[in-house]
């Protein structure tokens, strides 16, 4: 039976990750850039949008943001 944690090429998986963002025609660093920081805290995870992350979530173009009424 095989191991199927054994990866054959070699890399972990922040390197594939990496590499599939990197793959695409004319992509650049800054695509392979993280867009989520994780972290833990009393033993649960917290997700924050990183603050370098190019693209951020909201409401999208010509849609009004209620938070920015204030």
């Amino acid at each position: 039976m095989a191991d199927s944690t054994h990866d054959p090429d070699g890399m972990t998986q922040k390197q594939k990750l990496r590499d599939q963002f990197l793959r695409a025609e004319h992509s650049t660093e800054a695509d392979a850039a993280p867009r989520i920081e994780v972290s833990e805290h009393d033993g649960n995870v917290r997700i924050d949008i990183a603050d370098t992350a190019a693209v951020r979530p909201g409401p999208g173009p010509g849609v009004d943001d209620p938070e920015s009424d204030s």
